[in-house]
């Protein structure tokens, strides 16, 4: 079992930055993948970055790439994303999540096991 606690969400203004952050506990990550993924109101839920732990790959979609980075701390137990020029566009609550034993860099939801409860992120115009 593997236990996902987000944190650093919160209103900041368009142009702004935050950096979330996902404690796993339970296990030590080793050949995981982590990804990081947001829900907005009415909308469905959306991939925002990945990070395969063994190897550091990262994957991103359009929407996001060149502002957020997603990255490891030396302890393996953390991942980070770093969100910069935000825009009002990507309020939602964001979500950690854990794919054991994933090799690749993993896109889809159903690809994951482990899910955290999520952190609000509110980014005014």
């Amino acid at each position: 079992q593997v236990q996902l606690v987000e944190s650093g969400g919160g209103l900041v203004q368009a142009g702004g930055s935050l950096r979330l952050s996902c404690a796993a506990s339970g296990r030590t990550l080793g050949s995981d993948a982590m990804g990081w993924f947001r829900q907005a109101p009415g909308k469905e839920r959306e991939f925002v970055a990945s990070i395969n732990w063994s190897n550091s790959r990262t994957y991103y979609p359009d929407s996001v790439k060149g502002r957020f980075t997603v990255s490891r701390g030396n302890a393996r137990n953390m991942v980070f994303l770093q969100m910069n020029s935000l825009k009002p566009e990507d309020t939602a609550v964001y979500y950690c999540a854990a794919a054991p034993g994933n090799r690749g860099l993993a896109i889809y939801g159903h690809e994951y096991t482990y899910w955290g409860q999520g952190t609000q992120v509110t980014v005014s115009s």
